[in-house]
């Protein structure tokens, strides 16, 4: 059974640092890229962040460049999402999310159950 698992979110205040983690079992976590995806409260879904199969390519959504970081540590099946300079909009939910395949080319299949971050004084 394939499963993601996130943590590592909650509150913090405008201008802090938060790193989420997803840990995943019931696949070959090597052979397939990863993202992270969040929704705001009210709103749609948003890519955040995109990293191929060996962390060797990473994608970043226009207002999260230069403030998160996508990492991946394949030994730990575990994929990583640090957020810096944390704005109030960046409050949402966060999706830890597989592809089908080593790229981001590739759809979309199997999402976590998501991680709650809140950005407020």
């Amino acid at each position: 059974e394939v499963q993601l698992v996130e943590s590592g979110g909650g509150l913090v205040q405008p201008g802090g640092s938060l790193r989420l983690s997803c840990t995943v079992s019931g696949f070959t976590f090597d052979d397939y890229a990863m993202s992270w995806v969040r929704q705001a409260p009210g709103k749609g879904l948003e890519w955040v962040s995109s990293t191929t199969w060996n962390g060797a390519a990473t994608y970043y959504g226009e207002s999260m460049k230069g403030r998160f970081t996508i990492s991946r540590d394949n030994a730990k099946y575990t994929l990583y999402l640090q957020m810096n300079s944390l704005k109030s909009e960046d409050t949402a939910v966060y999706y830890c999310v597989k592809h089908f395949g080593k790229t981001r080319a590739h759809g979309m299949d199997y999402w976590g159950k998501g991680a709650l971050v809140t950005v407020s004084s």
